[in-house]
């Protein structure tokens, strides 16, 4: 029975990014919110949502890294610095690499860069596997107020209808690192 919760969750979670909606998921830490990141009215009705400056960009997630390529100009990435990406990779660390010039300003928000996390956890490499693409990742919650830690913490806040995949956060006590992988420089500490 609980497999099949699940099953239904990840069926009706995809239906609603495809129909441009956002959805509520378990990740590493915390459950995040999400949307398809190549949607402006999806983007927009999260900002909306969260109360959220377009100015700040957003973290893409993924299962791996062919779903983000499209997003970074690896022109600007040297040899080193990609086999560096790829230490951090997959796990709970979101990397800042250049931005292609192709990706939207609303996931790069007032940088040149674009915050990827190539994850290992199981609920996001299924919703990234059975989408086709990367996810927007952001904490689910209202700008400045606790992240929900809990499935009932985020149908409480965000509505008992909400679409949500059932599944469990993971083991992280802190949102993810931030590094910049072209200085190494450590931008959001856990």
């Amino acid at each position: 029975m609980r497999k099949s919760f699940h099953l239904n969750s990840l069926i009706h979670c995809i239906q609603q990014l495809y129909c441009k909606k956002i959805i509520a998921y378990p990740t590493e830490s915390m459950f995040g919110l999400g949307c398809d990141p190549d949607s402006q009215i999806a983007v927009k009705n999260l900002l909306n949502l969260k109360k959220r400056s377009l100015k700040k960009g957003f973290i893409l997630v993924a299962a791996n890294y062919s779903q983000v390529n499209k997003y970074i100009d690896e022109t600007q990435i040297s040899v080193e610095q990609k086999k560096n990406m790829f230490n951090y990779w997959p796990g709970p660390f979101t990397l800042l690499v250049p931005s292609n010039s192709s990706t939207p300003y609303w996931l790069t928000g007032k940088y040149n860069t674009v915050a990827i996390r190539i994850s290992n956890h199981l609920s996001i490499v299924k919703l990234c596997t059975v989408f086709g693409k990367p996810l927007i990742s952001t904490s689910a919650n209202f700008t400045n107020m606790p992240p929900c830690l809990t499935r009932e913490s985020v149908l409480e806040n965000f509505g008992k209808h909400f679409p949500l995949l059932n599944g469990n956060i993971g083991n992280e006590k802190n949102p993810s690192k931030i590094i910049n992988i072209m200085n190494g420089k450590l931008v959001r500490y856990a």
